[in-house]
């Protein structure tokens, strides 16, 4: 199929042929016939590709320190690898699509096949959405006209904020699609409605539908609205509009009646006036987007609704009355639209957006749209002796490190698999790779492949080890394991049926600066400290779900337990941990473990997420035989009474590469790079350690 993407390092607005989406248990296959064009989000993530490096910088300063702090501790190297690696991520474009259903996941119940509906779905042949972010269409409102429902319902949750009353009066700043939408549905509801813009065509259509309207570079705003109002003032202002000032907040306040309302839907600065507010003691509030449940996962990607009579105007209740509305006769989209344009002409829109005077640009669809789930990006054959990979899962770590480490250790890639396609696509040019594919069955079914990678959400991993196990390949998970006791058991059972190898993405163990640290140890009883300022992530994140990511022990420090046990030169038999402020297991980024190995050594483990990033990230201490040997943040190995060795530094190394090398070199040979039994041991010690927060004793490892 095909998709629109910013590519955000090069500036190019490009049609990609990507795979179709796969259908998921909790979403909607959509086949696309009608998307809408935002103008100004649209506009502002495309100009923010075309900007320079400075230019990037300088409209994300808050991006500019985290990227100085990362310097600070990892290096200038390693920090530049990975604003590359974020920058070489297109993004896809638009959020206001129409369709017909023509899959459903086992858990929906609202749609069935067949379905007109609209949806935040991007400009795609076909797009997968959540039931929560999609509405049925209708019968008597037009695809053309449905393509308003995201955007309408981002003016409808502005006014719902303001909350106007009949016969108030209510300024709309900024006249552009979302300002001509949100007077006109103020006017629906009885407001005097009262808009300028230094557009004049937005003008003059502003008036057309009723709106007392006027140009603000011809007349004082402020002025004009007390004047219109008898000196009384707005009642409320919406401001829909975007710049780069904060004068749009300065007219707000000063045309506003004491105690009015100000609202902000579009994007200004707030660089706010005491006094403005003090005297008139106004209400200022920042709109959210679609409404209610907006970001909220549980809401969006789980389809968990909030109930009517606590939350009345949740998004999906939004898109429904923009429909109704449109329905009705009381919101007129038609006198909106500017151009229709098929999707394969696409640059007419977007090949000079700065220039361009329309007010909705809607791209038309072809009945004949692919649904293929996979593309050929390269044509190539592969030495079935060298070994034969595909790699499931396509974010972020895939992308900064699994393909360059597999690139390095010439490894033969042939599938990658996202659910969604695209990122599969972008990153199968990345790593030559022949295949992007949104159905990861398609690299299980090759017989070509020796090897599965799979790096995906924490939840999947033991359902695919399982179903690669099954068919027959090796496999390489990145950490965890599973995050589950019963999948551990289900894994061992598929693996020995197999009789193939699991290797857990335990990438420390392979570091330089670890194995020397190993050798330099011998197997003497040994204390060792590993303390992970492992940085703030929002409660929200799915890392914290017990059921998606399994919490930050089980889903990160696991890798620490297994370092651990690398240079213990054993297996953990005991262990118990404690967290901070006593929190439950339910976020654990802030804990103390202590580890009793069986050779008599002990371990502690700090994962700590309340440290500040500009601290090294990583340190390692180990004591033993009146030695002390340190790694610092994986950059130099320090050593404190070992004769004949006292310094060694490299670039930061924290294993990835060595680890992926020696993967690939164990496919080909059928020889593990780590026993499984350890993995087995990390996997139960991390079990054992959130089994010993919920109890507050230790815990014994069978």
């Amino acid at each position: 199929m095909k998709q629109i993407i910013q590519d955000i390092k090069k500036g190019n607005t490009v049609l990609e042929e990507v795979p179709s989406p796969k259908v998921t248990d909790d979403t909607i296959l959509i086949k696309t016939s009608r998307s809408l064009v935002s103008m100004g989000t649209e506009k502002t993530l495309v100009e923010f590709g075309k900007a320079n490096f400075i230019q990037k910088a300088k409209q994300q300063p808050d991006k500019v320190k985290m990227v100085l702090d990362k310097m600070k501790t990892d290096g200038v190297l390693p920090t530049i690898e990975a604003v590359f690696n974020k920058l070489n991520q297109p993004l896809p474009l638009g959020y206001c699509n129409v369709g017909t259903v023509i899959d459903v996941g086992r858990n929906i119940n609202d749609f069935k096949i067949g379905d007109r509906v609209a949806s935040n779905g991007s400009h795609a042949e076909h797009v997968c959405v959540p039931e929560n972010l999609a509405v049925k269409i209708p019968d008597d409102v037009s695809d053309d006209e449905a393509t308003f429902t995201v955007i309408g319902s981002i003016g409808l949750q502005g006014i719902r904020l303001c909350n106007p009353t009949f016969g108030e009066s209510i300024v709309v700043i900024g006249l552009g699609l979302v300002g001509l939408i949100t007077a006109e549905l103020l006017k629906s509801n009885g407001c005097n409605v009262i808009g300028y813009d230094f557009d004049q065509n937005k003008v003059d259509l502003a008036a057309k539908k009723g709106i007392t309207a006027f140009n603000c570079t011809d007349l004082d705003p402020v002025q004009f609205v007390n004047e219109t109002t008898n000196n009384i003032g707005a009642d409320g202002v919406i401001i829909t509009a975007s710049a780069k000032s904060d004068t749009i907040m300065h007219q707000a306040a000063q045309m506003s009646r004491k105690r009015g309302r100000i609202i902000l839907v579009g994007v200004v600065e707030l660089d706010l006036m005491r006094s403005d507010f003090y005297e008139k003691e106004l209400t200022f509030q920042v709109s959210c987007s679609y409404g209610a449940g907006r970001y909220d996962e549980e809401y969006e990607q789980k389809g968990k609704d909030y109930p009517i009579g606590y939350v009345r105007w949740t998004e999906k209740r939004n898109f429904k009355t923009i429909l109704d509305s449109i329905s009705r006769g009381l919101l007129d989209v038609e006198s909106l639209i500017t151009e229709k344009i098929p999707l394969d002409e696409y640059d007419r829109i977007y090949c000079d957006m700065n220039n361009k005077n329309s007010i909705a640009s809607i791209l038309k669809y072809s009945k004949d749209s692919s649904n293929e789930s996979s593309v050929k990006v390269f044509s190539q054959s592969y030495n079935k002796s060298k070994g034969v990979f595909g790699i499931i899962g396509s974010g972020n770590f895939t992308s900064a490190t699994i393909i360059p480490s597999m690139l390095n250790a010439s490894a033969n890639m042939k599938y990658i698999a996202s659910s969604k396609g695209l990122s599969a696509k972008i990153l199968a040019k990345k790593g030559k790779i022949q295949n992007a594919t949104s159905d990861y069955k398609q690299i299980l079914e090759d017989s070509d492949i020796d090897g599965v990678i799979i790096s995906t959400r924490h939840n999947l991993h033991a359902p695919m080890i399982i179903d690669s196990l099954n068919a027959k390949k090796h496999v390489f998970v990145e950490k965890p394991l599973c995050i589950k006791f019963e999948d551990l058991d289900r894994i061992i059972d598929a693996k020995n049926n197999a009789n193939k190898m699991i290797t857990v993405g335990f990438n420390r163990r392979f570091s330089s600066l670890s194995k020397k640290m190993k050798k330099l140890l011998g197997d003497s009883p040994k204390n060792i400290v590993a303390t992970m300022n492992a940085g703030f992530i929002d409660s929200k994140s799915w890392v914290h779900d017990l059921e998606i990511g399994g919490g930050r022990v089980i889903g990160e420090a696991c890798h620490y337990i297994d370092l651990c046990s690398f240079l213990a030169s054993g297996n953990v038999i005991s262990v118990c941990m404690s967290s901070m402020n006593n929190e439950s297991s339910q976020k654990t980024d802030n804990v103390s473990m202590l580890l009793k190995y069986d050779n008599g050594t002990n371990a502690v483990i700090n994962y700590f997420s309340n440290g500040n990033k500009s601290y090294p990230k990583e340190n390692i201490q180990v004591f033993t035989q009146q030695r002390i040997l340190a790694i610092n943040n994986w950059k130099e190995l320090l050593a404190y009474g070992v004769k004949g060795f006292s310094k060694m530094k490299v670039r930061q190394d924290k294993g990835h590469n060595e680890q992926f090398k020696l993967f690939v070199e164990s496919v080909k040979k059928g020889t593990p790079i780590i026993p499984f039994d350890s993995i087995i041991n990390t996997t139960k010690a991390s079990f054992a350690a959130i089994q010993s927060l919920k109890e507050k004793k230790w815990i014994d490892i069978e």
